[in-house]
């Protein structure tokens, strides 16, 4: 059984948001070799979107509001369910509770290169050049 859950970080359980914590440091600090603070300030005040098979994470991005934009990030398939169709599923139901939160609001991301054409296909543009984020190449996207 599949399930999108959105809670802000004051309603998550204490297991919610380690697991949470455990996937994000598993893809982008543990598999992509990448030494940063991976849990920052912004976690405070974000709305963390899961998709659940059967209770257990599969996928999951967190999605904060800045000045007069709302961008979303950590995006994140655990390592043994990709290739399945998650990440797009997550994406509709990131875009549709920005939709319903911040409508009329522009989306800005920061996106891993390698993933342009993925997030082009949701209505993302890209609006600065190629640049390194942590040794990763990423690239400034928008969806108006």
């Amino acid at each position: 059984m599949m399930e999108l859950n959105v809670k802000h970080t004051s309603e998550l359980a204490p297991v919610e948001l380690v697991e949470i914590f455990e996937a994000r440091t598993a893809v982008f600090v543990v598999e992509q070799n990448c030494a940063y603070q991976e849990v920052d300030r912004t976690d405070f005040d974000a709305l963390h979107v899961r998709l659940l098979k059967n209770h257990q994470l599969v996928a999951y991005a967190r999605i904060y509001f800045s000045q007069d934009d709302v961008h979303f990030g950590r995006v994140l398939v655990v390592a043994n369910e990709r290739g399945k169709g998650f990440g797009r599923t997550l994406l509709e139901g990131v875009l549709e509770t920005i939709q319903e939160r911040f409508p009329s609001h522009p989306v800005q991301i920061q996106a891993q290169a390698y993933l342009m054409s993925f997030y082009a296909s949701f209505g993302f543009d890209p609006v600065s050049a190629e640049y390194l984020e942590d040794g990763i190449p990423h690239v400034d996207m928008v969806k108006v």
